[in-house]
């Protein structure tokens, strides 16, 4: 076993110090509000007295409800029509009253009274839609392309016109009996609407008066007391308190000196590198000597970061459709669960600091990431994702609803969000494909390549089982044992079995030259020397590694090539030759050039291999005798230094010989004896 140490530290530290200087430049420049309130709870603060004058913005609610009731009363519309109004003038003026013609200056007058204000033509009740009904309290006025909205108590119906000629003139104590008058001039007949009722501009000017409602609702004073100490934050408190913050954050802002908000985000963005450190130090830290790895952490951790600032700088209700759920199938592509989710709440910490609903955003999201994480191995595939992904739009239904509840909302209408919930787990597939990129860029091989690489219908297997038809079965038995081995130390069960199953395509080379594929009667190695013979099985790790680069094997599954056999010797022959007298000194020749095994994966494939062989010279199939294999191979292997660079403890080295002992058994386990049947 190693002690835990970075081998490169500039490799580590570097990308860190980059990642600190980006985050210190994506930070926000601005201050925030820093009150936590929530309806029903009590101000834990002093008491807040605002600084400035603010409008108070009205809530969703509210402004819905206006529209509602905005569109269910129409103003209407009325044209003035200077038309009408000098006509019925000339015809008064023309009228021959004879001895009563002196009165028509206060005839006149009544005229001018009338037609100032306006008389109706209609109310235009005749051309309401369904379901409309009109505001009888006032009326809009075109005169002089200027339209006013006036109150319907001041103009006149036709009837109320007729009225007040006959009321005017009589208060004017004409001497003569008014109404009589009136009817013999036919001055009731000269009064004609001059507002004109249209219905073209009452649709207009109705519909854009439902589409734009002010989204304010008044004013606080600065000086003004918001909420004091220990006040229950009520429905208008709060609304108060986020008409404030809107305020705040937008127009005022950090107020201090500026160093002191640099100061703060230095000391933050210094705080979430560390996490991030110590988080891969205590998980893996061997990502620390996988350099395009580590680098790979970095930046998904610094594209959440962008998401979460970005976004909320862009608009913040958009938070709610941005699929950072993506960030942990990112990271679970590449990485072991345990690497994977504290990296992942770490990336969700900006969205927890800098976001206007930072908790419920990051509780939301956390809840989802799990069960991404958790589902991801399940429906990885083809339209399986979009299972993962409707999952996914359920928690955060489930826990967004959860926070409305605890606000004290009973009834919810804000289908936006829920479509934005929606419409952000869906992009959580549409973005999946990205992770091919990923791949290229830095390198790496995720787990869906690696489960291609496992499909014995690929063409380098296929190439494998028709010329070493033995090897390709050994290879088979290899990737079962190591299979259960993996699963029971919490290795990566998708990197053994593809390890197991290209460990030994060198072969394909020269394959009569390995005895599970000689043919019947052919001894490849008779009139071999024992040193011939060695250099000719060693070479298959070359001849591996030739035909990796040629069908373009990633660089991990090609390490199994070269860590299989690590630098051990071809027992076999080097017995051989040290039994006919040769001299160990000169006996390099007899041992692989390989590397020695630094994972446990590694180690996994060195045994197994090792065992699948061993196992088929037993006689003795008993617990014990396979139990006593088992020990001698790994303990010949501790022997030779090969386990010295690995990353395995002794605690998985001992579960992984149990589960060897226990597969073995179940292989190798006694068959019943047939009874012959009698004649």
């Amino acid at each position: 076993m190693k002690r835990i140490n970075i081998s490169h530290p500039y490799r580590v530290f570097v990308p860190l110090a980059i990642l600190f200087v980006t985050l210190l430049l994506i930070f926000p420049r601005m201050g925030k509000f820093n009150y936590d309130y929530k309806r029903g709870s009590p101000w834990m603060y002093e008491p807040l007295v605002a600084q400035f004058d603010f409008p108070i913005l009205k809530t969703d609610a509210q402004i819905e409800e206006e529209k509602s009731l905005l569109g269910s009363s129409v103003v209407p519309y009325f044209r003035y029509s200077d038309a009408v109004v000098h006509e019925r003038m000339e015809l008064v003026e023309k009228l021959d009253l004879g001895s009563c013609n002196t009165y028509k200056p206060e005839i006149l007058n009544a005229f001018v009274r009338l037609y100032g204000s306006g008389i109706l033509s209609s109310s235009g009740s005749d051309y309401l839609p369904a379901g409309k009904t009109f505001d009888s309290n006032v009326i809009f006025i075109q005169k002089d392309r200027r339209a006013r909205k006036v109150p319907s108590s001041e103009v006149y119906t036709l009837q109320e016109a007729r009225d007040f000629l006959l009321l005017f003139l009589t208060e004017a104590e004409l001497e003569c009996n008014v109404d009589s008058l009136c009817r013999t001039a036919g001055l009731y007949d000269l009064l004609e609407p001059n507002l004109l009722f249209d219905r073209q501009t009452t649709d207009l000017v109705h519909e854009e008066s439902v589409d734009y409602v002010s989204p304010t609702s008044g004013v606080v004073n600065a000086g003004q007391l918001i909420v004091s100490s220990g006040e229950i934050i009520t429905a208008e408190i709060e609304q108060l308190l986020d008409s404030y913050k809107a305020e705040y954050e937008e127009s005022l802002g950090y107020n201090g000196p500026r160093f002191w908000l640099w100061a703060g985000n230095i000391l933050l963005a210094l705080t979430l590198v560390t996490l991030l450190f110590f988080a891969i130090f205590y998980t893996n830290y061997w990502v620390f000597d996988q350099f395009n790895r580590y680098l790979y952490l970095l930046v998904i951790y610094l594209l959440a970061t962008f998401l979460a600032i970005g976004v909320e700088k862009a608009d913040p209700a958009l938070l709610y459709m941005t699929p950072f759920t993506l960030v942990a199938l990112y990271l679970v592509a590449f990485f072991k669960k345990r690497v994977v989710l504290p990296v992942y709440i770490l990336s969700l910490l900006p969205l927890l600091i800098f976001s206007h609903n930072g908790v419920e955003l990051f509780v939301m999201y956390l809840t989802a990431g799990v069960i991404t994480i958790f589902f991801a191995e399940i429906f990885n595939r083809g339209w399986k994702q979009f299972i993962t992904a409707f999952i996914v739009f359920l928690v955060l239904l489930t826990v967004y609803m959860g926070f409305r509840l605890v606000e004290g909302i009973s009834g919810f209408h804000d289908y936006r969000t829920i479509l934005y919930l929606f419409i952000g787990s869906m992009l959580s597939v549409a973005g999946y494909p990205i992770i091919y990129l990923f791949e290229k860029i830095f390198q790496l091989v995720s787990n869906n390549r690696l489960a291609e690489l496992t499909d014995p219908n690929n063409k380098m297997l296929r190439d494998l089982a028709h010329k070493a038809p033995g090897t390709f079965q050994h290879s088979l038995q290899v990737m079962n044992i190591a299979d259960a081995a993996a699963r029971s130390i919490d290795a990566n069960v998708l990197l053994v079995r593809a390890g197991a199953l290209y460990h030994d395509i060198g072969k394909m080379a020269n394959p009569q030259c390995f005895i599970e594929n000689e043919t019947l009667g052919a001894r490849y190695h008779d009139g071999l020397t024992p040193r011939e013979s060695a250099l000719e099985i060693i070479r298959h790790v070359p001849d591996g590694m030739a035909l990796a680069d040629k069908y373009k094997l990633p660089a991990i599954v090609k390490e199994f090539i070269v860590t299989h056999h690590g630098t051990t010797c071809t027992a076999y022959f080097y017995n051989k030759y040290i039994n006919s007298g040769g001299d160990p000194a000169n006996a390099e020749d007899f041992f692989y050039k390989g590397k020695k095994p630094y994972t446990k994966e590694q180690i996994i494939i060195m045994l197994c291999d090792t065992l699948e062989a061993a196992s088929r010279s037993l006689k003795d199939y008993s617990a014990g005798s396979i139990s006593a294999l088992v020990e001698n191979i790994v303990k010949s292997k501790m022997a030779d230094g090969q386990f010295e660079d690995a990353d395995i403890s002794l605690k998985d080295l001992n579960t992984v010989k149990n589960v060897l002992k226990s597969y073995l058994q179940q292989v190798y386990h006694a068959r019943i004896v047939y009874p012959k049947r009698k004649a």
